[in-house]
This record gives C-alpha cells, sequence and structure tokens, in this order.
C-alpha cells in the first residue's frame, strides 16, 4: 500500500504513522529522543508534522534497510 503524503506543507499524526508504521507510542518516543522531528503547532492543541522532515525519515529507514540488505546479501 502506498500511502500518499502531500508534496509540501504538514501532516497529522495519522496520516504520518500511515506512512511509517509505528505505533503512537513508539512515534512519540523517537519524537521525545529525538530520533523524529518534533510537530510544530497549528492552533490550540493540534499539531502537524512537516512533510519534509516525515520524507526525510522515510528516506532515512529506506537507506538504513538498504545497507542491512547489502550486508546480508
Amino acid at each position: 500500500m502506498t500511502i500518499a503524503l502531500p508534496t509540501e506543507g504538514f501532516a497529522k499524526l495519522d496520516t504520518v504513522l500511515a506512512a511509517i508504521p509505528i505505533s503512537r507510542a513508539k512515534w512519540y518516543e523517537g519524537v521525545k529522543s529525538g530520533l523524529y522531528p518534533r510537530p510544530v503547532r497549528l492552533d490550540g492543541r493540534s499539531v502537524a508534522w512537516r512533510v519534509e522532515d516525515i520524507r526525510s525519515v522515510i528516506n532515512r529507514i529506506n537507506e538504513k534497510n538498504q545497507n542491512q540488505t547489502l550486508t546480508l546479501g
């Protein structure tokens, strides 16, 4: 299944987790530890993540997976 992220702008957490399939708890642990980007407050209690930051995370995960495949291969 391919997740369509917008080309720019912001993505809410449900969209982020559809693109990076981990639990909410693990995502927030990663945000707290600096592994994943911090959200941007849109207004009040509403937050979202910059799409370019999410794409960077996806690229980093893909590169890591490719490197593991190459060393196992």
